[in-house]
């Protein structure tokens, strides 16, 4: 039972990451490799901010800034610069690489001794605090989102990832749009990456690999499992996804495989997951039986 609670604990401390990418790689409609990089860059915010005797929520909030800026540098390299997005985000990410060293002073910071917003909940039973913590920010985050989405602000912001040349045509400024959403997008993954490293009780400056898959993940099985929804059913179903995606992995890891397996696992059950829908349409697995007979009347 306590496995699960962790599990859950930590799905809804990942679903920031996968709310975070929604914006740019579901509404923006931009690939953006960033959050290899904001990720760790939030860990080393935080940790090195409460290490120095910041308090965890000032520590948590220079995180946030700390991705939105990696986010803002990418906006410009992509609309400014005109590099390809793809490119825009892997340029950004590997400079994150060295300015993290650069944060830290070091590759591994640790908390030991330190208190963090975990701390805050340390009367709760094992697991618990993390699952606190986890539901209320993603309460506060998904709220946040949905409302700003539901904005004339917002409604722009779809508008510029479901057609550009239309929202221009209409006197939306797209580059702007487009430098906000990858703004706020990274600064959302900055958060998530505090947040795991107050859980862990670390920062590395090598947490980042791998958490594209585990966004995408959160994503893709979000919408497989739950299938047509609206938008802001999307943002809920993408938390459901990571917990899910957290039991399916500590169901994997209770099979016996090692940890040092779950990046590859990672992968497979992304891969699964995005073959499901063309899998569907070869075996017609979701295939109406009355449909045949429709046709026949």
């Amino acid at each position: 039972m306590n496995l699960i609670t962790s599990a859950i604990g930590q799905g809804l401390l990942w679903a920031l990451l996968g709310l975070g990418l929604y914006l740019t790689f579901r509404i923006l409609n931009i690939a953006d490799m960033t959050v290899e990089g904001t990720f760790p860059l939030g860990a080393a915010t935080a940790v090195t901010a409460i290490v120095h005797g910041a308090s965890p929520m000032a520590a948590t909030f220079y995180a946030f800034l700390a991705g939105m800026v990696a986010g803002l540098i990418t906006g410009l390299l992509y609309t400014k610069a005109k590099i390809d997005s793809l490119l825009a985000g892997i340029l950004t990410m590997t400079a994150a690489y060295s300015v993290n060293l650069r944060i830290m002073g070091k590759s591994n910071v640790s908390l030991l001794g330190h208190s963090t917003l975990l701390s805050h909940f340390s009367s709760l039973p094992q697991y618990f605090d993390t699952v606190t913590l986890g539901f209320i920010v993603i309460i506060i985050i998904t709220a946040l989102i949905i409302f700003f989405l539901q904005t004339d602000y917002g409604q722009a912001f779809i508008a510029t990832g479901d057609n550009p040349t239309m929202a221009r045509s209409l006197g939306i400024h797209t580059d702007g749009m487009i430098i906000v959403g990858l703004s706020v997008s990274n600064g959302i993954v900055g958060l998530c990456g505090a947040l795991i490293a107050q859980s862990n009780g670390y920062a590395d400056v090598n947490m980042g690999i791998g958490t594209i898959v585990i966004a995408l993940a959160s994503i893709i099985i979000g919408e497989v499992a739950f299938g047509e929804l609206t938008l802001n059913q999307r943002l809920v179903a993408v938390t459901l996804g990571s917990i899910i995606y957290r039991l399916i992995l500590l169901a994997v890891l209770q099979l016996g495989f090692s940890t040092n397996d779950l990046n590859l696992i990672s992968s497979i059950v992304l891969a699964i997951c995005m073959m499901l829908p063309q899998l569907n349409n070869i075996l017609h697995i979701k295939e109406p039986f009355l449909k045949g007979v429709k046709t026949h009347d």
